[in-house]
């Protein structure tokens, strides 16, 4: 704080010395009336290239690329710009616009009779030494005038041509805007420069970085490179077209892992720190370089120290047509130490090969030419020039400015120059690719074209030559932050991370992805299911209980069994009908519950197999009127031995009207809400079950309620009678049948509820036949033991105590 206050007062101090010495040289000044006179501040600044002529114009180019930094301590005058490290594309440039100039007097068709002339200045890249040269172009070299001459003379030069990069450019546009002079440019691309309202004299032969950082972005995205390091030039030119890429790159999903600015005066360690910290720690294998050559020549001899190869560099028009950076890139991937030789004078300049003689550049040599000529036409209309130019007219910069604009022709080359509404020509951009030949040298090899008139999705187009990447290799380079997630998978973003870091996650069950790099996966539809890759979705297998597999086998040799055993039995009653045993307690009686427990075990059978409309319908109602004409029989029978007036025809009618009951509450049921076919896809999820739903649950649940309550009747029945005196008692035998039926189905509902799928129905088959079996071996088994093997047993006197009801 005390420091800035001290030099704050000192230099108060200054201006009130500076402010007295001026009063006093204006008072000497007025008080010489005779010789008043108006002096040049400052040193007068002279061209390095001139050339008289009629008209004249002016040159700003970069024979040197950088400068020695002084720190000015505001005791003196500051000594001028020591410009260092000579620039040969700049002379380059400059002996183009002396070539175009020549070529234009020498023309009898353009300008006849006037002459252009030029003066060419040296601004070493500094914006300070471009904005003087600007200003040396627009005054005299006059370093007095008398106060009665004009000040307000025209300007020297007509236009200016130049600068080379966009910083210098903008200040020096900035200068020019209210003298509307031309300032055009053959390599200031920067977008911001199309602004006409801050640079309304600006004008340039190169197409803007609006268009070259979208084709950058969209070379990058075309080789799949979503992972890349970017550097740029920290000037306006390597700033706002580095902003513009990473744009556009988000845009087309492409991560820049790091963006660094660096510039050719940085001190070493600056940059040593960016390769260290950044380029070494990454893991891109791309650079997208928007660098002047000067810039990137400083950066590579910074690479080839710490031995850095094997990077893709995507570069800038600053640079990728520079032989010289070419030569260097080559020399630090063979390990080789830069040298020059000193000069001795006595050199044959045609055997020379340097980055003078170097014509690679030509297409920015060419378009300093245009730019030439750009002008030349201007003042060919307003000259009004035919076989001779007017040369009286008056010129004006702005008369000028405006003709410029507005020209349109086409080269000796036939390529043609004109400027859009921003002064900016068409934007069309090769592809250029450093191949190596057999010498040893850099060839540019054009591969592709970029054409921004065209639509977007034509833009780019490359040729079908082979290219060659990093270290000569035929292999497009991979540079990405996490590899493509396949088929099957989908990327989920890693925390903190940009959007080209993720990871791939399998897709989950019932899921399906079916194309690289997928954001989420697809459900398939209800009856489709997931493979096992997860990248299509297959018919989900459909589940029933079929006649196929072991488990329905074994259930339709049970059934079957049963019913052999009880058409065995049948045929045993039938052959032994007289017999006292078969005709005890209504043998008519017996055969129908024999033919109804057949049915029982036969319509077991329709619940296995697909179902369908008819066999879910028939599968429930076969099964409860044939098992309530069953415990109708077993009833009827139980009654018998309690009531002993409980003769043949109240049988018959019992057994009618039990069983009519049954079948008027299936055909209620079968009306409101019938069983019908379904496909439960909500138990399993990777299979569908084919069952049948109930339709009506009141419809089931009272068909099973009515069996049950016939069943525990018959049962209290058998129960009570069980002890009776009667040899041909049945109610013992009938009492262990119920009580094996009411336990299975009891057992029954709970196993029925709770079994998934094709099991359920199983349950409900091994019901049936449990109760099926539990009858036939209680009621008829016993007897047909008798029949069969105690035949002496089988008379009225062993089977009676007292003479029972016959038939």
């Amino acid at each position: 704080m005390y420091l800035i206050c001290s030099v704050s007062f000192a230099y108060k101090i200054k201006l009130i010395q500076g402010w007295a010495l001026l009063q006093l040289l204006l008072l000497v000044s007025f008080s010489q009336a005779e010789d008043r006179v108006c002096l040049q501040m400052g040193d007068p600044e002279n061209p390095q290239l001139s050339k008289d002529g009629d008209i004249i114009l002016g040159g700003i180019f970069s024979f040197h690329s950088s400068w020695i930094n002084r720190r000015d301590t505001y005791m003196h005058k500051p000594l001028p710009l020591q410009c260092i490290s000579l620039n040969f594309r700049g002379f380059q440039h400059a002996q183009a616009m002396l070539f175009a100039i020549d070529e234009i007097n020498n023309s009898s068709d353009l300008l006849p009779g006037i002459t252009l002339g030029c003066k060419v200045y040296d601004s070493c890249g500094s914006i300070a030494r471009g904005v003087r040269a600007s200003l040396a172009l627009i005054n005299s070299q006059e370093t007095t005038f008398k106060l009665s001459d004009k000040c307000t003379k025209p300007a020297q030069v007509q236009a200016i041509m130049g600068e080379s990069s966009s910083s210098p450019c903008m200040a020096i546009a900035t200068v020019m805007g209210p003298f509307h002079i031309p300032l055009i440019s053959h390599f200031a691309t920067c977008a911001c420069l199309s602004d006409k309202n801050k640079y309304p004299s600006f004008l340039r032969t190169i197409p803007s970085d609006h268009y070259q950082s979208r084709a950058l972005a969209q070379l990058v995205k075309y080789f799949g490179w979503t992972w890349v390091g970017a550097i740029r030039t920290n000037d306006d030119y390597g700033n706002n077209g580095m902003a513009t890429f990473i744009e556009t790159a988000e845009e087309l999903g492409i991560c820049v892992e790091y963006s660094v600015a660096v510039f050719r005066t940085d001190p070493p360690d600056k940059s040593k720190q960016i390769i260290s910290t950044l380029i070494k720690a990454s893991t891109s294998r791309v650079i997208v370089a928007f660098l002047s050559h000067m810039d990137i020549d400083v950066l590579l001899i910074e690479l080839s120290q710490h031995n850095l190869t094997g990077y893709q560099w995507v570069g800038s028009e600053g640079w990728i047509f520079d032989s010289h950076t070419a030569a260097m890139d080559q020399l630090n991937s063979s390990s080789k130490e830069l040298f020059r030789e000193e000069c001795s004078g006595h050199e044959d300049l045609a055997g020379v090969k340097n980055t003078f003689t170097d014509m690679s550049l030509m297409p920015i040599f060419y378009n300093v030419y245009k730019g030439v000529y750009a002008v030349a036409h201007a003042l060919h209309d307003i000259l009004s020039c035919n076989n001779t130019c007017n040369k009286t007219a008056q010129l004006d910069p702005f008369t000028i400015l405006h003709h410029i604009k507005r020209i349109r022709f086409k080269t000796k080359e036939g390529d043609e120059v004109y400027f859009n509404e921003n002064g900016d020509p068409p934007a069309k951009y090769e592809i250029i690719n450093w191949q190596p030949t057999e010498n040893g040298n850099v060839e540019f090899v054009p591969v592709g074209l970029y054409d921004a008139s065209l639509p977007a999705d034509r833009q780019l187009t490359l040729t079908n030559r082979t290219l060659v990447w990093a270290q000569n290799s035929e292999q497009v380079p991979v540079s990405v932050c996490s590899e493509k997630c396949p088929p099957g998978t989908r990327k989920v973003l890693q925390k903190g991370k940009p959007v080209c870091c993720y990871d791939c996650l399998r897709c989950a069950d019932g899921e399906i992805s079916n194309s690289t790099d997928s954001i989420s996966c697809v459900r398939c539809h209800s009856e489709f299911w997931s493979n096992e890759r997860r990248d299509t979705c297959i018919k989900k297998k459909e589940e029933f209980l079929s006649y196929e597999e072991m488990m329905g086998a074994l259930l339709t040799a049970a059934s079957l069994l049963g019913t052999c055993l009880t058409a065995v039995v049948m045929f045993i009653f039938f052959r032994y009908r007289r017999t006292p045993i078969v005709r005890a307690n209504n043998s008519e009686l017996s055969f129908l519950l024999l033919f109804s427990l057949t049915l029982c075990f036969l319509c077991s059978l329709t619940f296995i197999g697909r179902p369908s409309g008819w066999s879910c319908m028939l599968r429930h109602t076969a099964f409860g009127i044939t098992f309530v004409l069953c415990i109708s029989c077993v009833l009827g029978k139980t009654m018998v031995n309690v009531m002993k007036w409980f003769g043949p025809a109240q049988q018959r009618l019992s057994v009618l009207g039990f069983t009519l009951i049954q079948v008027f509450i299936c055909l209620l049921w079968l009306t409101i809400s019938p069983p019908f076919p379904f496909k439960n896809i909500k138990d399993f999820k990777d299979r569908i079950i084919l069952e049948c739903a109930l339709g009506s649950a009141v419809g089931f649940w009272a068909v099973l309620g009515y069996i049950g309550l016939l069943a525990m009747f018959c049962f209290i029945l058998a129960f009570l009678a069980r002890k009776l005196p009667d040899n041909f008692n049945e109610a013992k035998f009938i009492t262990f049948s119920m009580l094996i039926f009411c336990a299975v189905w009891v057992t029954f509902i709970p196993a029925y509820v709770s079994s998934p799928g094709k099991f359920s129905v199983a349950v409900e088959i091994f019901a049936i036949l449990s109760s099926g079996f539990g009858l036939l071996i209680c009621i008829f088994i016993p007897k047909c033991y008798i029949i069969l093997l105690k035949p002496d047993r089988n008379t009225k006197r062993n089977l009676m105590g007292k003479e029972g009801p016959t038939h």
